[in-house]
């Protein structure tokens, strides 16, 4: 294993993979924040609980 950090800089490839862990968090957390299940900040919709009460038509 020591090979292969004879091949690459042990600073600049962890710095890279630190980067790109913490790009993919936050890009995991605003596609979560965009949805309306696990929209922590806002919470459900209200649309959808207005469509809850609405009552079927009885036919003529």
């Amino acid at each position: 294993m020591h090979k292969v950090w004879l091949l690459f800089d042990p600073r600049r490839t962890l710095v890279a993979l630190f980067t790109f862990l913490f790009v993919l968090a936050l890009l995991i957390h605003f596609i979560l924040l965009s949805t309306d299940r696990f929209n922590w900040l806002e919470g459900p919709k209200r649309a959808a609980q207005a469509q809850s009460l609405v009552l079927p038509q009885m036919p003529a």
